[in-house]
């Protein structure tokens, strides 16, 4: 396992929303690279909530649609952009139960589409959401050109 460089933190007025540690209201996330795929630890808040104590089901697609898009530079070595992103919400995830794991491996890629799983777990491991989303994945000449990609290896 490995912390993931936020790579693209360096190009001025970056504010990511999910990544961003400059972002006032972002989520500030980690990531870190397994053999398997990349996952990240967030501890949710009530500024993120839905019902009372309910993490947003918005907040919620938004974690594994970034966790599923860091598969992209650091596995793949490229950008790419949300095609799609079919989620389950299968459990209530409480803002008061604490840290939550957001993991995403990918399943295919094949013809500049990459299919990626993600998962939110809680600190159970009780699977709480999942998704299925596919990526666009830019060719790396047009990832640098278009998207600022500093290459692989700065990630």
């Amino acid at each position: 396992m490995r912390k993931i460089n936020i790579a693209y933190a360096e190009i001025p007025g970056y504010n990511c929303f999910g990544c961003s540690k400059e972002n006032p209201i972002g989520l500030k996330l980690d990531f870190y690279e397994t053999e398997e795929g990349v996952f990240a630890e967030w501890f949710p808040t009530n500024d993120y909530e839905g019902y009372h104590n309910h993490l947003h089901g918005g907040i919620q697609a938004t974690l594994l649609d970034e966790i599923g898009s860091w598969i992209i530079p650091v596995k793949i070595g490229s950008s790419g952009v949300t095609r799609s992103l079919n989620v389950n919400y299968l459990k209530p995830i409480f803002v008061d139960h604490g840290k939550i794991t957001i993991s995403a491996k990918l399943l295919q890629y094949e013809n500049n589409i990459a299919t990626i799983e993600a998962k939110i777990v809680d600190k159970e491991n009780i699977e709480r959401t999942n998704a299925r989303i596919e990526y666009f994945v830019f060719s790396e000449e047009v990832a640098r050109k278009r998207f600022h990609f500093p290459g692989k290896e700065k990630f």
